[in-house]
């Protein structure tokens, strides 16, 4: 009860302020966090010095107070979503090579946007809902119904279909047979089911959820970011599709589905390690 009346009031507090007061507002209280949530800050570190051996201790603290910040900014991002009209993409959205979905669904085989936990994939999920592409998504539920109802009605407001994880690879399949379009983050595996990658030179777990589907259906991965720029404007980015060519071999194929997209994720993870949100520890 107590996260969840957090949450209304945290959103309520996003709604009402000017966006520059309120991001003013989650900045100060990140700073706090950052320095009172130790656990996450340890987290957040360690993922940092694997990502970056090179780096000093005063530049990894840097990327890790950015980084909270930024994460403070993304839920402001999201409270507000009742604000986000046409208008505002037009000013706040810069959209890159979107192209490359329109050419894979003309392929009639249905696409997978796959991103990972940066930037603001939600909103990037909003403004590709509100330009006119219907989709599906998956989300982890959240412990609390409440919680759980809550944001899945921030995210059904603007157009998206949720799908709790878990309980989603019947619809999917289905959704893509039918030339559909789903929303996919492919950073974290929560199933126990997910395949070892080198990832920064170490190994960790991504999911298969996204490989599979492709596999079976034949739609292309187009990996796609929603990210944050100095002045708070935003890159909404979709890459080159996956290409992949299947050799008759499940296992062959689905590590080589996941080892390309896995490497475009390491590519934008270097190029903005203060927007990717894993607060937990990430290499084992």
């Amino acid at each position: 009860m107590f996260n969840y009346l957090l949450y209304r009031f945290a959103q309520v507090l996003a709604l009402s302020l000017p966006l520059r007061t309120a991001y003013s507002i989650a900045v100060l209280l990140s700073d706090i966090r950052f320095l009172f949530a130790r656990q996450d800050r340890i987290h957040v570190t360690g993922n940092l010095k694997v990502m970056f051996p090179q780096k000093s201790n005063a530049e990894i603290k840097k990327i890790s107070k950015l980084l909270f910040r930024n994460f403070a900014k993304y839920l402001v991002d999201f409270f507000r979503f009742k604000k986000i009209q046409k208008d505002y993409i037009n000013k706040n959205i810069h959209i890159k090579d979107l192209h490359y979905l329109d050419d894979t669904l003309a392929l009639g085989k249905g696409a997978i946007l796959l991103t990972a936990h940066m930037g603001n994939w939600e909103l990037g999920g909003v403004v590709t809902a509100m330009l006119g592409y219907h989709f599906t998504t998956v989300a982890l539920p959240h412990k609390s119904k409440r919680v759980n109802n809550f944001f899945n009605k921030q995210r059904k407001e603007k157009g998206l279909d949720v799908l709790p994880l878990g309980h989603a690879a019947k619809a999917l399949l289905r959704a893509l047979r039918k030339n559909g379009l789903l929303a996919l983050v492919g950073d974290r595996e929560f199933s126990g089911k997910g395949i070892l990658v080198d990832l920064f030179g170490k190994p960790t777990t991504f999911p298969l959820g996204p490989a599979v589907l492709s596999l079976q259906t034949q739609a292309k991965i187009i990996p796609s970011f929603m990210l944050r720029r100095p002045d708070d404007t935003f890159d909404l980015i979709f890459t080159k599709p996956i290409e992949y060519n299947p050799s008759g071999d499940k296992d062959r194929d689905l590590r080589e589905i996941v080892t390309k997209y896995k490497s475009v994720f390491e590519e934008y993870m270097r190029l903005y390690p203060e927007q990717w949100f894993i607060f937990k520890r990430f290499w084992y």
